[in-house]
């Protein structure tokens, strides 16, 4: 039995602390910024986003960060890419070295390019003696349920991935292992933009298609990108690779891919974001994947395109169908991978 700390009372947090205390009998931590959420979530022992799920009895709700994290084995975090620095930095001159960091958010830190692991790492100052990226096709929703769940723990500490392995896989969920962290990472960033493009697709009232062809171009676009910063091809294949992309831009449970159908079917960003009204974490990645295309110089059409739709420079239709009709460069125009 170990102790777990969960950084973050969303979606996904909610249903890794009950997964973890239910069905792996862990000593679970919850911890919030709002504290109104953590009385609600005691209080009721349900989730307002998460239909079916009843929390088990023993995770103890904590709204004091430094008690939250004393003595964890694993501290998970489950914040919105947004505030992970500002998370990390709170619990940095407390944190036990021994103490393996988990990281299951997802993005790319604006005016960095730094992925959310890098973030963590350089504000606590450790040099990668411990932090796992936790990431794959994994709807929150459906792990609530217990549904069947396969997920990669990736990090260049191969006992601290084997920890995690360990310690979260369960009856439903089954954890694999990978030392490309960046790479998954990556993957784990750019899928959410591109599911948003996807969503615009079907928003647009185009079907299977064009949804396809946005979902393998979208790969190979992913995938120069991660080369570019020195990740492995075969990583964009595997799981947390083509497996995550696939079910963001196909799933009713995606934040993202449902901010999409909403800019295609006219709504502003922000009112999009307003409607899901969790966090639309592509958005948020596609600054930092701008200036990464920039600084690397590496095409990212899809990136480039969303861009300009957001600001309201291109319309969505001649968007999306640009992208798929449009003559580019022999070595973009190429279905080569």
């Amino acid at each position: 039995m170990k102790k777990i700390t969960i950084l973050g009372a969303g979606t996904w947090g909610t249903a890794l602390a009950a997964m973890l205390k239910k069905e792996n009998g862990h000593d679970v931590v919850l911890w919030s910024a709002i504290p109104n959420e953590l009385d609600e979530l005691s209080r009721s022992k349900k989730h307002p986003n998460l239909e079916g799920l009843v929390l088990p009895d023993g995770i103890i709700f904590e709204s004091e960060i430094t008690q939250a994290c004393r003595g964890a084995d694993f501290i998970v975090f489950a914040v919105p890419s947004l505030y992970v620095r500002e998370t990390a930095k709170k619990i940095a001159l407390s944190l036990d070295e021994k103490t393996i960091i988990v990281d299951v958010a997802k993005g790319l830190e604006k005016g960095t390019g730094m992925t959310l692991c890098e973030v963590i790492e350089d504000e606590i100052g450790r040099k990668n003696g411990g932090i796992v990226a936790l990431s794959g096709p994994t709807h929150a929703e459906e792990v609530a349920l217990g549904m069947p769940t396969a997920i990669v723990a990736a990090s260049e500490n191969a006992e601290a991935a084997e920890a995690v392995q360990r310690e979260f896989s369960g009856s439903f969920f089954r954890v694999y292992t990978n030392s490309d962290i960046k790479g998954i990472e990556i993957c784990g960033a750019m899928k959410n933009i591109i599911a948003i493009c996807a969503g615009i697709s079907t928003g647009l009232g185009y079907g299977d298609n064009a949804r396809a062809a946005i979902v393998t171009r979208g790969m190979a676009e992913i995938t120069r990108l991660g080369v570019a910063m020195g990740c492995s091809g075969r990583t964009f294949e595997s799981l947390a690779g083509i497996g995550d992309l696939v079910v963001t831009c196909m799933s009713r449970h995606s934040r993202n891919h449902r901010a999409g159908v909403l800019i295609g079917k006219g709504y502003s960003a922000e009112e999009a974001k307003k409607e899901v009204g969790m966090a639309v974490e592509g958005l948020n990645a596609l600054p930092a994947a701008l200036e990464l295309s920039e600084r690397l110089c590496v095409e990212l059409p899809f990136c480039h395109a969303l861009s300009e739709v957001i600001m309201g420079t291109l319309d969505v239709k001649e968007a999306v169908n640009s992208l798929m009709l449009r003559a580019l460069k022999p070595e973009i125009s190429s279905d080569k991978q």
